[in-house]
C-alpha cells in the first residue's frame, strides 16, 4: 500500500544521513585537517537542529499543507547531503544544518500524518518507528564499506545516502499530489502558540519523557564502543555489538507503539521499558565485558521500544493530528536539545573521574525522572485543546 510505503521510505530516511557522519571522521579529519572538536561538531549539529527547528515545523505544514511540507523536508534532505560532498569545509557544516533542519521537521509531522490518515495509528507508528532503527543500524553499518565498493574517499560514504532521500522523495510525491486542496483546511495551525500546550502536565511529561529518552539514545550511541573497549572488548566487535543493539531496538520499536495503540493506559509498556533499560545500564556498568551482547541487546530493546513509545504517546495523547503536531514540535524541541547535553555530560564525567562508573550511574539517575515522566504521560486521557477530536481515516 502507497501509504505504509511511504512511510517507511520517511522514516529511513531520518538517521542514515547524521549517523553516517561518525564512522568517517578519521578519513573526514585526515582530507580535511578538522581538529577533533569541529569533526565532533559535525555529528552534534544535526541534533541541535532537531530541537531547534521542531517548533517551526506545524507553521510550515500551515504555509503549504502537511504532505508537501514532508516532501519539501526530503528535497532539503537531499540538498543538505549534496552540498557535503563539494569542497570548501563550510560546505559540510552548510550541509549538516540543512540535514538536521529537513529531519527536524518530517520528525514533528509524520505522527501528525499518522494520526490524521491511519485507522490503527498504534500498529503505523510501530513501523514508522521501526524503520527509524533500521535505517540508524543501516547508516552505522554500511558506510563505510560502501565507500570501500565504490572506490571513493569519505565523500563517497556520504553520496550513497543522496540516493536513499530522493528515493523516499519518489516514493513520497504521490501522497503530497493528492493532499493539498483537500486537506488544507485541517492542516491549518491556529493563532495560538505550540508553546503554551506546556501549561497542561500532561504536556510537559510528555516532552521530559521524549527528552529523556533521547538522552539515553545519543549518550550510549556516542560512547559505547569506547566504554567497551576499555572494558577488554576487543575494538572490531564494537561496531558488530552497535548493530547488535540498533537491531534490537527495531524489534522494540516495532512492538511498543503496536502494543500502546490497544491499550487504553500504557503504564505496563513503561515499566518494561524501565526493567529493559535496569538490565542493560546495569550490565554496562558491572560486567561490561562479560555477557556483553546481553546487555546491550536489552539496552537496544529498552530505547527503540521507549523512543516509540514516547512518539506514539504523541499521538495518543493528543485529540487532532494539529495537536499531535504542535505537542511534537515542543516535545522534540526540547528533547532534542537535551540530547545534545548528553553525550557531553558523559565525556565531561569521563574525564573526570578517568572510568565509566559514574557516567553509567548518570544515565541510571536519569531513569527516575524519565519513569515518573512516562508514567504519568501514559494515563488514558487527551490534552486540552478546545479542539474536537476527529476519527482517523481508514488504511
Amino acid at each position: 500500500m502507497l501509504f505504509v510505503a511511504a512511510v517507511a521510505a520517511v522514516a529511513l530516511n531520518q538517521r542514515p544521513a547524521v549517523v553516517a557522519v561518525a564512522p568517517l571522521l578519521g578519513d573526514l579529519r585526515a582530507d580535511t585537517g578538522l581538529s577533533p572538536a569541529m569533526a565532533g561538531l559535525l555529528t552534534t549539529l544535526p541534533v541541535l537542529c532537531f530541537g531547534a527547528f521542531a517548533p517551526l515545523a506545524p507553521r510550515i505544514a500551515r504555509l503549504v499543507g502537511l504532505e508537501s511540507a514532508v516532501a519539501a523536508s526530503l528535497l532539503v534532505l537531499a540538498a543538505g547531503i549534496a552540498l557535503r560532498l563539494f569542497p570548501p569545509v563550510a560546505l559540510l557544516y552548510a550541509g549538516s544544518l540543512l540535514v538536521g533542519a529537513a529531519i527536524a521537521v518530517a520528525n514533528v509531522l509524520m505522527p501528525a500524518y499518522v494520526k490524521r490518515e491511519a485507522a490503527r495509528p498504534g500498529l503505523v507508528m510501530g513501523l514508522y518507528s521501526a524503520s527509524l532503527n533500521v535505517g540508524a543500524a543501516v547508516g552505522a553499518a554500511a558506510t563505510v564499506p560502501f565507500a570501500a565498493a565504490v572506490g571513493w574517499d569519505w565523500r563517497g560514504g556520504l553520496a550513497g545516502w543522496l540516493a536513499l532521500a530522493l528515493a523516499g522523495l519518489a516514493l513520497w510525491l504521490p501522497v503530497a499530489g493528492t493532499g493539498r486542496v483537500r486537506r488544507a483546511p485541517r492542516d491549518a495551525v491556529p493563532g495560538g502558540g505550540s508553546w503554551t500546550l506546556l501549561r497542561q502536565p500532561l504536556a510537559r511529561r510528555v516532552t521530559l519523557f521524549i527528552g529523556l529518552q533521547s538522552v539515553q539514545f545519543y549518550s550510549i550511541g556516542a560512547w559505547l564502543p569506547t566504554l567497551l573497549a576499555d572494558a577488554g572488548v576487543p575494538v572490531s566487535e564494537g561496531g558488530l555489538l552497535l548493530g547488535l543493539s540498533n537491531a534490537a531496538g527495531a524489534v522494540g520499536a516495532l512492538v511498543a507503539p503496536a502494543r500502546a495503540g490497544r491499550m487504553h493506559g500504557q503504564r505496563p509498556l513503561v515499566l518494561a521499558v524501565l526493567a529493559a533499560y535496569v538490565v542493560g545500564l546495569g550490565g554496562l556498568l558491572l560486567v561490561p565485558g562479560q555477557g556483553t551482547s546481553v546487555w546491550v541487546a536489552a539496552f537496544g530493546l529498552a530505547q527503540g521500544g521507549g523512543f516509540a513509545l514516547a512518539l506514539t504517546l504523541i499521538v495518543l495523547r493528543s485529540p487532532t493530528p494539529l495537536t499531535a503536531a504542535r505537542l511534537g514540535g515542543v516535545a522534540q524541541c526540547v528533547g532534542y536539545l537535551l540530547a545534545a547535553v548528553g553525550p557531553l555530560a558523559v565525556g565531561w564525567l569521563y574525564d573526570l573521574t578517568g572510568g565509566w562508573t559514574a557516567p553509567v550511574l548518570l544515565l541510571a539517575a536519569c531513569l527516575v525522572p524519565m519513569t515518573w515522566a512516562g508514567w504519568g504521560a501514559a494515563r488514558d486521557e487527551l490534552l486540552r485543546t478546545g479542539e474536537r477530536p476527529r476519527a482517523a481515516s481508514p488504511v
